[in-house]
């Protein structure tokens, strides 16, 4: 079901310049799609051979966060995420497990539907499958034969693109050719002119996957397959193309250099990659061993806190995976449901009151910059999506809110246009949410659910929340000894406390 943004984009200024980080030039730019107000994007999907990892759910969520901010914006935006449902892992895979290859490419796509509806993230626009895409692909490379990019190595054998004929090679990864030949271990083939050149084509094995072409049977190359399926859908040129800093080389560089030397035309007007996660500084990949799936994951942590931990960090930012982590996005979350669900208690005790705000109603409570931050919730929002989605820095911002309102609930009124004024912030609250995909979910039902692990600690979240208030005042008035009497009581009781800029957040104890 489409969102009605109607609120959102009546109280944000029209006239905003979003900025985009360019892989290609290294640098942020203007985003300016190809045509006004209607933006291709294409996101390289997953190859279908396991259950996925944390890391693809990474580019996943950041990407439809993406997605949701652009339709925000007023955008018209058409996604593509693509399957390569033919390869050698899933071949390889196919001949350990005695099961045919493209019923292992089914499993696995049905695999990953599964752990993306358990996220919350929706099926993009078109989703297509490489083996449905096999006359484009063999399209494109009978172009790039006729002009002299590419050339079949042996009669009945692999078709390989010729890398040192396309001048702009390495631009996308910010390499020269003897870098690429220095850095590289590159293997011997005997059929190819040089060892850089990469294949378009493979020649059919004994009993593996094959379909028929004009230079013998065989199948696609990984990379000519995105060229294909990005071009079918998008034009030849596409507003944005994205992956993992990973993809930048050789799979996005050889993209890029296939589907110019195909067309002519630029390929791609912003590449955009997002950073790896990592475990201890190393990349999560299954070549590596050092992988949690996605559904390990979810075993262990609510869907909406793993979202929250994905997108509380920059898309270009690495992003360092452990359970530690997973609990401070599990108690941030909570503190924004905690002040969500006063929010709303407030809203059905008061349904239909409104009303402005006296002038000097917050005086003593709030300053007159900091209701002025509040409610510019949305605009402040809204820059920093714009500024190359950062979600951190709006993650921030709603954080900040919360903060302010707690000090506001501390003083309860009755007074119709601080009913009124609090409504309000829990609509933008909410509202921005939905561009993360967070705090849709009903504030009691999920808090219930985030702290149910608290149920045998004999302590009410209301006393925990009693206690973090007591103690942020005793803090306030320097009285340490105090505070530091209530953080020692309630970890005898089993609550961690943690103090972050946006306030004090608490946790079971594991």
């Amino acid at each position: 079901m489409e969102y009605d943004f109607t609120y959102l984009t009546n109280i944000v200024n029209p006239f905003f310049a979003m900025q985009i980080y360019n892989t290609l030039t290294r640098r942020k730019e203007t985003f300016e799609p190809l045509h006004p107000w209607k933006v291709g994007l294409y996101a390289c999907g997953v190859t279908v051979y396991d259950d996925c990892h944390l890391g693809h759910a990474r580019s996943c969520v950041a990407f439809e966060v993406m997605v949701r901010h652009l339709r925000r914006r007023g955008y018209e935006v058409t996604w593509v995420r693509n399957y390569t449902d033919i390869d050698d892992k899933i071949i390889r895979r196919a001949q350990e497990t005695g099961a045919a290859w493209d019923a292992v490419a089914q499993r696995y796509i049905a695999s990953f539907k599964e752990d993306m509806a358990a996220l919350g993230v929706p099926p993009a626009q078109i989703e297509p499958l490489a083996t449905e895409h096999i006359p484009e692909m063999l399209e494109i490379i009978r172009v790039l034969v006729e002009k002299g990019f590419a050339y079949q190595g042996a009669p009945g054998g692999d078709v390989y693109f010729r890398v040192g004929k396309f001048p702009g090679y390495g631009k996308l990864s910010g390499q020269s050719l003897e870098d690429i030949q220095a850095g590289a271990r590159l293997e011997i083939d005997p059929h190819k002119e040089d060892p850089l050149d990469f294949v378009l084509w493979k020649a059919s094995k004994p009993e593996e996957p094959a379909w028929p072409s004009p230079w013998g049977p065989g199948r696609p190359g990984w990379h000519i397959e995105c060229s294909a399926m990005s071009m079918k859908y998008l034009g030849e040129t596409l507003d944005l193309h994205g992956g993992g800093l990973d993809l930048i080389f050789p799979h996005h560089e050889n993209e890029l250099a296939q589907s110019e030397a195909a067309t002519g035309k630029p390929f791609v007007r912003y590449w955009l990659h997002h950073g790896l996660l990592t475990i201890d500084q190393e990349k999560m990949s299954k070549s590596l061993g050092n992988f949690f799936t996605i559904k390990e994951v979810l075993a262990k942590f609510h869907p909406e806190v793993v979202r929250f931990f994905l997108i509380n960090s920059h898309y270009r930012s690495p992003l360092d995976f452990s359970d530690a982590a997973l609990r401070e996005a599990e108690a941030a979350l909570l503190r924004l449901y905690t002040t969500l669900g006063k929010l709303e208690d407030l809203k059905k005790q008061f349904p239909d009151i409104s009303g402005p705000v006296p002038a000097d109603f917050f005086s003593g409570v709030l300053t007159a910059d900091e209701i002025a931050r509040l409610r510019a919730l949305p605009e402040r929002f809204a820059a920093a999506m714009d500024d190359d989605f950062n979600t951190a820095q709006a993650l921030g911002y709603m954080f900040e809110a919360v903060r302010l309102v707690n000090r506001l609930l501390e003083h309860p009124s009755a007074e119709p246009g601080f009913v009124a004024f609090l409504a309000e912030v829990r609509r933008n609250l909410v509202d921005l949410g939905y561009v993360l995909n967070l705090l849709q979910s009903d504030p009691r039902e999920m808090l219930a659910t985030l702290r149910q692990k608290a149920e045998d600690l004999q302590i009410s979240t209301e006393e925990i929340e009693r206690l973090i208030a007591e103690r942020s005042a005793a803090r306030k008035n320097k009285d340490w000894a105090r505070a530091d009497a209530i953080r020692k009581e309630l970890l005898e009781r089993g609550i961690l406390l943690e103090d972050t800029p946006q306030g004090t957040i608490w946790r079971v104890k594991t």
